[in-house]
């Protein structure tokens, strides 16, 4: 493999490993402390990342050096870049797991304290207000992960697990008409998810009109 074939394998593998974890030029320039110009140009073929950047690269993506610099198929890349994507399912279904085990704990330790009597109804709605910690924790995890959809489903899930606690936790259960609040606040919630959407696209949409800019300019200077 001559050198111009070397940079057309990198130049592939980094695009592919910037576009599989959705971000822009701009965000991982950021993130090595580069320039979206200096990624745009690697992702071209122009010039290769040092060995240090090299490095930076797979610790941030989850993949080898080698990875980075060994050609792949299509299908060879998604295999070997699918353990990243279970690898954070793991993680938040152990943090899921874990936050149920505790209300079960609890819900032990409770039908234990009180000998199994009195509060009955109570033992299982620990459960209950368990479902908005999990909620919580999942927005956190989609927000990281940058999972818009997750962020908007799991705020759902918060809203109408956050009725569902205050129901339950009132004890009267002739307030049912407090779910009719959750409407009106899932609008909101779908509205504000539609928001970031749009302004997260707007500023995509100008990131790489700024970098389509700074190409022109650098080939510019080139052909100069």
């Amino acid at each position: 493999m001559d050198i111009k074939d070397f940079k057309k394998v990198v130049a592939q593998n980094i695009y592919y490993l910037r576009t599989e974890n959705h971000m822009t030029q701009y965000e991982l320039g950021e993130k090595l402390n580069y320039s979206d110009k200096a990624i745009s140009k690697w992702e071209r073929g122009d010039g290769l990342p040092d060995a240090y950047v090299l490095n930076q690269m797979s610790q941030l993506f989850g993949v080898t050096v080698d990875y980075i610099c060994t050609p792949h198929s299509e299908q060879n890349k998604k295999v070997e870049t699918q353990p990243i994507k279970k690898a954070k399912r793991i993680v938040s279904n152990i943090v899921t797991a874990g936050i149920f085990t505790l209300a079960l704990l609890i819900f032990v330790l409770i039908a234990i304290g009180t000998g199994y009597s009195g509060g009955k109804i109570f033992y299982w709605q620990v459960f209950i207000y368990a479902i908005p910690v999990v909620a919580i924790t999942r927005i956190v995890f989609a927000s990281i992960w940058e999972k818009a959809r997750g962020v908007f489903l799991y705020s759902s899930i918060l809203l109408w697990s956050l009725l569902a606690t205050i129901y339950f936790a009132i004890g009267d259960y002739d307030l049912w008409i407090l779910f009719a609040l959750g409407i009106p606040l899932q609008i909101i919630v779908f509205l504000g998810f539609r928001i970031k959407i749009t302004i997260t696209f707007s500023k995509k949409g100008k990131k790489k009109k700024a970098t389509r800019t700074g190409e022109t300019e650098e080939k510019a200077d080139e052909n100069a």
